[in-house]
This record gives structure tokens, sequence and C-alpha cells, in this order.
């Protein structure tokens, strides 16, 4: 990303990725492991090369685009009567609309402004749609580990891959992954993985220690009752 490395004080961890037409990767992991660098990496160096500028890597092998779409972030437009789903829904519609085979499609969370089934579901058709309809060049980051379910179920089609994360070695190596922390290397690898860690994002954000101890405790008895039902 030839913008982050410029403003970082500190190595910049590069990634390769190879994508085919008609193919997209699910990317998982969590907040501030590097997805969305990913992709405004991928979409930076399609943008530079097209025009004709020198390209951050040590190679590439790029096909022409004829457009690069994205649904990234979270806004409103409340003078139009908007919300920020509404907006989200209205910009992903414009894409699914317009975009075709020779496309470079960018999807960051869709479908987290509505209800989690709600979410889930849309998410999961808009994927679909994407490879079976569009057929362009696709990266969908999601914290909606039930999508990586589809790679299985379309391996040609859909890839998982994920920011690598590693256990804080400082951490007794006995306690559960939701009381570890977390250290991000920001190198991107195939698979996909099981949970967001978004509590440990939390803690590293400076959210108050008794806040933190409690949703520690609240997602083990939330996950304790998912595996009894399960059972």
């Amino acid at each position: 990303h030839p913008v982050v490395e410029k403003n970082l004080t500190s190595r910049f961890v590069p990634n390769s990725l190879q994508i085919n037409k008609g193919q997209a990767w699910v990317l998982t992991g969590p907040n501030m492991a590097g997805k969305s660098t990913l992709m405004r990496q991928v979409a930076l160096i399609q943008i530079m090369a097209q025009i004709g500028s020198f390209v951050p890597a040590e190679g590439a092998q790029l096909p022409i685009m004829d457009a690069v779409y994205t649904r990234i972030g979270a806004n409103d437009s409340l003078s139009e009567g908007l919300s920020t789903f509404m907006v989200e829904m209205k910009e992903t519609a414009e894409l699914l609309n317009e975009a075709t085979s020779s496309s470079l499609i960018l999807l960051d969370e869709i479908g987290r402004g509505t209800a989690t089934y709600d979410g889930l579901s849309l998410a999961e058709a808009i994927l679909e749609y994407s490879v079976q309809k569009i057929k362009g060049y696709t990266l969908f980051a999601t914290h909606y580990h039930e999508i990586t379910a589809m790679a299985k179920q379309n391996p040609k089609l859909i890839r998982n891959g994920h920011m690598e994360i590693v256990a804080d070695e400082s951490n007794d190596q006995n306690q559960s992954v939701t009381d570890q922390g977390i250290q991000f290397s920001y190198i991107f690898k195939e698979g996909s993985v099981g949970r967001s860690y978004g509590i440990q994002v939390a803690e590293l954000a400076g959210l108050p220690d008794s806040l933190i101890q409690k949703a520690k405790l609240s997602l083990k008895q939330k996950e304790s009752n998912k595996t009894t039902s399960k059972l």
C-alpha cells in the first residue's frame, strides 16, 4: 500500500495475492488486522498500473479492468432521509447493477447495519450473486464467519483467506482463547479464522478493565449456551 507504507515509522508488511476472473476471496480476521488495507492495496495497485504508473511490487500480472467498485465504510445521508444501512444497500445495489466480469469488486463488511440473521443472509446472497452472475474479481471482507462455509460449496469460485493473528506470548498458554491477548502480524494467509477477537481489540483500544472482563464472561456464557444447544 503506497500511502500507508509512506506514513509508517515501522516496516510495512507486504503481501501477495492471486485472484482469477469470476473468483472471490472471503477475508476474515479481527478489526485492525489489515483486511481493509489489503483490499485498498489491491485497488490502488490496479489503478496505478492502468494509468501507466509504477507498481509497488516485486512483480505483477494485471488484467485491464473497466472499473473498481467499492462498498467500504459507514455513513448516512440524513438530509435525504437515508439511514446508514439504506446508504449501504443503495451503494451495493448500484455496484451489483453496474459491475461486469472485467470489474474489481471490493465489499467490506456488507450487512452489518441490520439484525444478525438479516445481515448474514444478505451478505451470503450478495457474495453468491457476485461470483455466479457478475463473475468479476471480488474481495469480500466479513465478520460473518458462517460465510466461509460457502468456499466448501464452491471451491473453484470462492476461497477463504485471513489476516494472521498470534496469541500474546506473555499470556498463560492454558488460558482460553477469550482470555488471551492478540498480536497482529498483518500477514495474509489462505484459510479462515473462527472468530473476530472483538473484545481483545476493544481491550487494546483502552476500554475499562471491569467492562472488558464482564464482556469476556458474557461471551463465554453465550458460546457455552450455543454449544449446549447444538448437542
